[in-house]
């Protein structure tokens, strides 16, 4: 055995335990799955998705507007920043509009329910006056304001259903006329299909399909019954199958499902096709900022409906990705908004403007993806058009505010103190208020250790 220099034998230590990194790490990943789950059950979590999500949308939605409208604008004979400029001239107005929605009360949104509505009827009927509606791609459905701007009432329309429904139907419920059908239905179906009516006379089927979508949202949110929801949902295919029917170019939209050359037979699937093409050639993450091929002429609409495909092709799976997880998150917050509100009115309006752009985000994406027919709507926030992007961003306004007027939102931000500026409240000398102390990091981390904590 051998010994120490003291002629002493060694002490035998003890056995080192094995370590347990497997037991480690499960334990951070449940411990950073907890601190996950209690940041996204805090009250002011549908507020920050809904308006971070949003601002980050029409942000990128901007730069892609600006590098896939340049080619287009160039063969046009304009600047390159021509649609740029207008996109960005939409989103400002369009930030001011967000504003005013989201500072609004409740009462004045309701108040807003019908002047809008009959707005929107009004311009969607003039439409169809000659000399002042104008067709576009074949759809009579916009009004020349002058110069090169233009204006299409039917977005409107998707507003109005959405303030109009919400308010109608709170009011039955506070009456508890719900429980009938015929006061489920009357009058708010025969105003959705009037709407739809004046969409379809200049040919938008689009459009239709979203307005139907957001009827659908509203008699859901009602608690429908599953017969009457099906007839409905019945009386809609039906009419939207002889409208497909009935027109060559809708048919030739429907055949273009999955088709992977230009000409499928008699049936001319270019657009279908290269929106497939550009997708597939972006990889992992893109060709770079401005490097698309596609927007070159080979690519229709690469800046309005067909704007995923270029950002695909640009920013790769990884930018598509990144559209699709803002969108997620968006629809995601405005149903808890809808799901933790006790006000009728509220719930109902926002599940429609939820309803309203999943639906028109899911109708686009799947046109460019070729998994669904090209309706010819733009992707909300994102796409090319003012007259799309004014009223969504006025919704968004109203989820903001929705998600404010929680409870437990509002008592949190009442909690919220200014991080600069003077303290109020308390006494002082001279002029009867306290003298300026800067709420710094450092004073905020002094005062929240006791004396003896380091």
């Amino acid at each position: 055995m051998p010994t120490s220099r003291t002629g002493r034998p060694p002490v035998p230590r003890a056995p080192k335990r094995p370590a347990t990194p497997r037991l480690a790490r499960e334990n951070g990943v449940l411990a950073l799955y907890a601190r996950a789950r209690r940041g996204w059950d805090r009250p002011l979590t549908a507020y920050y998705l809904i308006f971070g999500g949003s601002l980050l949308i029409t942000v990128l939605g901007l730069v892609m507007v600006y590098s896939a409208s340049q080619i287009t604008a160039l063969q046009m004979s304009l600047p390159g920043s021509y649609f740029f400029r207008k996109q960005l001239l939409a989103a400002v107005i369009g930030a001011g509009l967000l504003f005013a929605a989201s500072r609004m009360p409740v009462k004045l949104h309701r108040a807003l329910a019908y002047p809008i509505l009959a707005g929107a009827v009004f311009l969607m009927a003039l439409v169809q006056v000659p000399g002042i509606g104008m067709s576009v791609n074949g759809n009579q459905n916009w009004i020349a304001l002058g110069g090169s701007f233009q204006i299409q009432p039917s977005e409107f329309g998707k507003l109005a259903l959405v303030l109009w429904g919400a308010d109608l139907l709170a009011r039955k419920q506070d009456k508890k006329l719900l429980t009938q059908w015929k006061h489920m239905l009357v009058p708010l179906v025969p105003a959705a299909f009037m709407l739809l009516g004046l969409i379809m006379i200049g040919g938008d089927m689009g459009t239709a399909i979203i307005l139907t979508a957001i009827l659908f949202g509203l008699l859901w949110l009602a608690g429908a019954p599953t017969r009457l929801f099906a007839g409905v949902l019945s009386i809609a295919a039906v009419l939207g199958l002889i409208l497909i029917k009935t027109s060559p170019n809708r048919m030739a939209r429907l055949q273009c499902l999955g088709a992977t050359e230009p000409q499928s037979g008699p049936v001319d699937c270019w657009q279908a096709v290269h929106g497939i093409y550009a997708l597939a050639s972006g990889g992992i993450f893109g060709s770079g900022l401005g490097a698309s091929v596609e927007k070159w002429g080979q690519l229709p609409e690469a800046h309005t409906d067909f704007i995923f495909a270029v950002t695909g092709e640009e920013l790769g799976l990884a930018g598509t990705l990144s559209v699709l997880a803002l969108f997620a998150a968006l629809g995601y917050a405005g149903i808890r908004v809808a799901g933790r509100t006790e006000d009728p009115f509220v719930r109902y309006a926002a599940g429609g403007v939820t309803t309203w752009i999943t639906a028109q985000a899911v109708i686009n994406i799947g046109a460019v993806l070729g998994l669904l027919p090209i309706a010819g709507v733009p992707l909300p926030l994102f796409s090319y058009g003012g007259s799309a992007l004014l009223p969504t961003m006025f919704a968004i306004g109203l989820l903001i505010a929705f998600a404010r007027d929680e409870p437990a939102a509002r008592a949190a931000l009442a909690m919220r103190q200014p991080r600069f500026g003077r303290k109020r409240g308390t006494g002082g000398t001279g002029s009867g208020r306290s003298p300026r102390r800067w709420n710094t990091m450092r004073r905020r981390a002094s005062a929240a250790r006791s004396s003896g904590e380091r």
